[in-house]
């Protein structure tokens, strides 16, 4: 069944007879071809010529990429001719054609390989076309048929030329056309190549700039096929793969103006911590760059990483060898074919008359003239004697890309004899069955084909006619620190992976320290990512401060409460607790102040119980003396409860004796204090006794109001049960280094005060009735110690007040509080017992002389005399 014939065959059909003359008219006007005659015709492109200039189709003539690449593909014909085991009996031909490096051209060249099919397809047409004046038009011989193209080089040319083709069924295989652009089967689906597309390379260019740490780079392309679908393929890969930004991508016009190239450097310089630069360009427009970076004074910022327009070359770094230190190129896996430099370096004017341009070659190679008919040779050029050999007389280094015009010679012979064995089977020669050489069958062959290519690596096809991706990685490196006499080093390769020797890769500055080229330095630990909207690779560095720890690159937490970060905010450790300990220095001063309390009072109480009924003692009113020396000692055995560790046990005792030392003191001095001042006010009106003024009465007095304390601490201790609490806020200070969890007893500030409340009242309650009872008669004389005493105990609990919690956010807190506190209570017993008990000590042990009673009455105390219980005087003897 016939294949349906698509629009635009259509539509060509229509336009035979034109196309038949336009394929004349071209031939006429080319420069002409190389012809090999041969059963099977393939067709050949190459740049034999540069663009020309100034309306010229063609330029200079191209050494290397032109004429090196057309006689690889002579070599190769000539070695597949003569493989017996390669399409036996079939001769393949040839019609080599100059593209002279334009896209139009080249063309206009390519329409004679559909000349035959035109003229095939076109015979019906064939009466319907005069020429003016009704001569009938020119007939040619009839052309080669060509069964498949080798070419073109640039992408530009290749995509020109497949779009023609493919309408006439041509498979072409191309040896230097990257663009990714050909990958498209369904726009080139007859296009075939035997080199990596720049997808590849691309992919192998993002490997390279994230192998060495770079996140942040610029893209630079020339105008054109090559250049921007280069990047754009950079560009798609790297956005995919994540983790490489674009900072800037700049195109080179084709035609650019004086100073474009110092815009262009400038423009890389609004980014300048994107260093690496990533450049698709043709090897004038490199050039041009590096010389402006010099200008620019900018030698040694950029780091260049090069596509395979720049490759291994030499002439876009010429004199600009500092500028290129440094930069990292890139070119397809490729070996020098010793065969082709044999079969060239033997060419000469004599054995090579095949090759139409080959004589143009050789005045070029060669710097000198060959006199052809009619003319004489130039008087400033020599004339050439013919006996000049290649390598000898003229430098020779075999051009790149002539291992894969070879290889694609060898592609199309493959598929042919693969194709042949499977429809001629047994025959020698061709059969019918392919003549004519049907394209499409032949295509399903070519991308078939698998075999080892001139230099030993495999050639094959994926779905897309494209060659898999192996790639030499080079870097332009100084010698003996000279930029001008370095070289080229291969550092890596790549196919499918990158296996990239960054050992080897020199720098300038620190030779073996890769530069940065980084839109953000790394965050140090501790530090997180704070995004630059708009800008993956671009962020600020913040801090996880004060209890924050890093979860993540991107994320700040804060540390549990009984948690505080580690010294670089990359997690959390426990916060150390801490206590008053024995050994603290904020506990000696308590510690020696209730030891030497609690031998005073022990002293006191012992001198007092031994003369127990001496005048002195019984005067001091024994019982209550003995109460209030029990008080005393309590609070200096609270210090030891202060100190100790809290535990449920020590936070029960602390409730229980903190205030009941002072309340039980003050008890006993409001009691004595108020019972002399209502002696005396009540002996002003009567000679009769104030009631409770027994000692029995002052003990029940003392007692109840004791009581009161501790009811109110026996109910606290039964609604909240008294346990120890370790306060992580207490010192959470800003510093987390400084923080520590406290243990403590569960007391806050206002219930320690409250707990001591109580004792505060009686305090002042009693400091009063020390006023009053100021003017009492001297013979009565322990009104006034009392009085000192409770003018003394008010001052230190005023100063105790504001240095208690003054201290409250204070990172010492723990230790000034208590300190404080302990402090403040071994002063107020110490001055309660310094002044009411020491003097009457002393005289009990040093002067016993004073220690009788005497009688001595006046007529106010006769009153007074009579109301002292039991024998008990209420006066002290002088």
């Amino acid at each position: 069944m016939a294949r349906p014939r698509s629009a635009g065959e259509s539509l060509l059909l229509a336009l035979l007879p034109p196309l038949a003359w336009l394929a004349q008219a071209g031939l006429a006007r080319a420069a002409g071809s190389v012809r090999l005659a041969g059963g099977l015709t393939l067709g050949g492109l190459f740049p034999v010529h540069a663009r020309g200039a100034a309306g010229r189709a063609c330029g200079q003539l191209k050494k290397e990429q032109g004429v090196h690449r057309l006689e690889a593909m002579l070599y190769a014909l000539d070695r597949v001719n003569a493989d017996p085991e390669l399409l036996p009996g079939v001769r393949l031909g040839a019609r080599l054609l100059d593209t002279c490096s334009r896209d139009t051209y080249a063309l206009e060249q390519a329409l004679s390989f559909v000349q035959a099919l035109i003229q095939g397809r076109g015979d019906g047409e064939e009466a319907s076309v005069r020429c003016p004046g009704g001569v009938p038009p020119l007939r040619a011989a009839p052309p080669e048929r060509v069964v498949a193209v080798v070419g073109a080089s640039a992408s530009s040319v290749s995509i020109m030329v497949a779009n023609v083709l493919r309408l006439f069924a041509i498979p072409q295989i191309s040896y230097a056309s990257t663009a990714p652009e050909l990958s498209d089967s369904t726009r080139f689906d007859f296009f075939s190549r035997v080199v990596p597309p720049d997808s590849y390379q691309a992919q192998a260019m993002v490997d390279i700039v994230r192998a060495l740490g770079w996140n942040y780079v610029s893209t630079l392309a020339s105008e054109g096929n090559y250049g921007e679908s280069g990047v754009e393929a950079f560009v798609q890969i790297s956005r995919e793969a994540g983790g490489v930004c674009i900072a800037q991508s700049i195109k080179i016009p084709r035609e650019p103006k004086p100073g474009e190239f110092n815009k262009v450097i400038r423009r890389l310089m609004e980014t300048p911590n994107a260093r690496g630069i990533i450049i698709f360009a043709n090897e004038d427009d490199i050039r041009r760059v590096l010389e402006a970076a010099r200008q620019a004074n900018l030698t040694g910022h950029f780091l260049w990483v090069g596509s395979d327009s720049w490759g291994s070359k030499i002439a876009p770094i010429l004199n600009l060898e500092d500028v290129a230190v440094g930069a990292i190129t890139i070119l397809p896996k490729r070996a020098s074919i010793d065969g082709f430099d044999q079969y060239f370096m033997t060419r000469s004017l004599e054995n090579n008359r095949r090759n139409i341009w080959f004589a143009e070659f050789w005045e070029e190679n060669f710097n000198c003239k060959l006199t052809s008919s009619g003319s004489q040779s130039d008087d400033t050029t020599r004339k050439c004697t013919g006996e000049e050999r290649i390598g000898q007389d003229s430098a020779y280094e075999q051009e790149g890309k002539v291992q894969f015009v070879i290889d694609a010679v060898y592609a199309i012979a493959h598929a042919l004899h693969s194709m042949h064995q499977a429809l001629c089977p047994g025959h020698i020669g061709l059969c019918p069955a392919m003549e004519p050489t049907d394209g499409r069958t032949l295509l399903q062959y070519i991308r078939a084909v698998r075999f080892n290519g001139s230099a030993g690596t495999p050639v094959m096809f994926n779905e897309n006619g494209d060659a898999p991706g192996r790639y030499d990685i080079f870097q332009y490196q100084a010698t003996n620190g000279s930029a001008s006499s370095g070289g080229y080093q291969a550092v890596g390769q790549w196919a499918e992976v990158l296996r990239l020797d960054v050992e080897a890769l020199q720098w300038s500055g620190d030779p073996r320290e890769v530069p940065i080229s980084q839109c953000s330095l790394p965050c140090v630990p501790g530090e997180r990512k704070k995004m630059v909207k708009g800008v993956p690779c671009c962020w600020h560095c913040e801090a996880c401060d004060g209890y924050r720890f890093q979860v993540d690159e991107f994320t700040c937490e804060a540390c549990p409460g009984d948690m505080r970060p580690t010294p670089n905010h990359t997690g959390c450790r426990p916060t150390p607790v801490v206590r008053l300990t024995w050994s603290s220095p904020w506990a000696a001063p308590p510690l020696l102040l209730a030891v030497l309390g609690i031998m005073a009072t022990t002293t006191v109480v012992a001198t007092f119980v031994r003369h127990n009924n001496t005048p002195i003692v019984r005067a001091s009113g024994r019982e209550l003396s003995y109460v209030l020396l029990t008080g005393i000692f309590l609070i200096y055995a609270i210090t030891f409860l202060m100190v100790a560790e809290p535990g449920d046990a020590v936070c029960a005792a602390r409730r229980l004796f903190l205030g009941l030392g002072t309340t039980l003191s003050y008890s006993a001095l409001l009691t004595k204090t108020n019972r002399i001042y209502r002696i005396f006010e009540q002996g002003k009106r009567s000679v009769t006794p104030p009631p409770f003024i027994s000692p029995t009465s002052q003990l029940l007095i003392t007692f109840s109001l004791t009581s009161l304390q501790v009811v109110g601490v026996i109910a606290w201790l039964g609604a909240q049960p008294p346990h120890s609490i370790i306060d992580y806020e207490e010192q959470r200070t800003v510093d987390p280094e400084q923080a520590r969890g406290v243990l403590k007893c569960d007391m806050s500030d206002l219930s320690l005060i409250g707990c001591l409340g109580y004792s505060l009242l009686l305090m002042v309650t009693c400091t009063v009735y020390a006023i009053k009872a100021r003017g009492v008669p001297e013979t009565f004389n322990e009104a006034k110690p009392i009085g000192f005493t409770m003018y003394t105990t008010c001052i230190i609990w005023l100063a105790f007040v504001p240095i208690f919690f003054g201290t409250a956010q204070s990172a010492e807190k723990i230790y000034i509080q208590t300190t404080t506190l302990t402090v403040s209570l071994s002063l107020s017993a110490s001055v309660s017992l310094g002044m009411l008990y020491v003097p009457k000590t002393y005289v009990i042990l040093f002067h016993p002389e004073q220690n009788v009673q005497k009688r001595k009455r006046s007529l106010k105390a006769t009153s007074a005399a009579a109301v002292p219980p039991k024998g008990e005087n209420a006066e002290n003897p002088k």
